[in-house]
């Protein structure tokens, strides 16, 4: 099991310590930027970091990995296709690659679409899912490389995932998002009431994060694409889950 701990940085990012509880092997996932994670590890009396995990290669996840690296020596793991976008891999995965912080193995996915190149890390004992910028809590990552059909089979493969998986995304966008889910999905009382808990954590100056892989699939209308009740709101002939999945991105890019 891991213990997982989140660390605001930037904006609105989300870094993520996390501890392997029977060996103590730690690592941290898309550190943004070295000092929050500097300040969480003094501050909880962490001495070292062995692994430094990357699910893209966009600057506000790797921002930190040098430092970081050149600190404690921890092993940049990342996908092996972005060798020539994140430096100093240590270890290369792909999709069903073996990784294991201490005793936690975690499934490797490849989900493209926000990039060509992004993973996402599933720890499968932990409930875990730390799923960068592909999937976000009520919203999804924009398409700056990808397609509409591959992010829709990357959501798809997520969603897959039982339904009591925790989602650890890459940034606190929830409220924003929700407020979007409203209005293509206005009717859907479980969005409601999960906007009126979200709203109220915030409020109090809590993460939204980890949302729930059964709460998304009620409620976030990117993993919605192929439902009824969703489909009786897009204005489209042809509605088949790519083309709506598209027009939903696209009323998201415009929002």
């Amino acid at each position: 099991m891991l213990k997982i701990n989140i660390i605001p940085a930037l904006q609105d990012n989300y870094v993520y310590f996390l501890e392997d509880e029977k060996t103590g092997k730690t690592a941290v996932v898309d550190p943004s930027e070295a000092q929050p994670v500097l300040d969480f590890m003094k501050d909880h009396k962490k001495a070292k970091l062995d692994y430094i995990l990357n699910t893209h290669h966009h600057g506000d996840h790797i921002g930190g990995n040098k430092e970081l690296k050149e600190k404690f020596g921890g092993e940049i793991v990342a996908f092996k296709g972005d060798a020539h976008r994140i430096k100093n891999i240590d270890i290369m995965v792909e999709e069903g690659s073996d990784f294991k912080i201490g005793e936690s193995a975690a499934d490797i996915y490849e989900v493209p679409g926000h990039t060509l190149g992004h993973i996402a890390f599933h720890f499968p004992s932990s409930m875990a899912l730390f799923c960068g910028d592909t999937l976000f809590s009520l919203g999804c990552g924009r398409l700056f490389e990808g397609t509409a059909k591959q992010m829709w089979e990357s959501l798809k493969k997520l969603r897959s995932l039982p339904d009591n998986t925790q989602v650890y995304c890459g940034h606190e966008y929830t409220y924003a998002n929700g407020n979007f889910c409203l209005i293509m999905e206005p009717e859907n009382g479980a969005l409601h009431r999960r906007l009126i808990g979200v709203k109220r954590l915030r409020d109090a100056g809590r993460p939204s994060i980890p949302s729930m892989m059964g709460i998304e699939k009620k409620t976030n209308v990117f993993l919605r694409a192929d439902q009824p009740d969703l489909l009786a709101n897009v204005p489209l002939a042809k509605q088949d889950p790519v083309s709506v999945f598209a027009y939903l991105r696209e009323q998201k890019d415009n929002f």
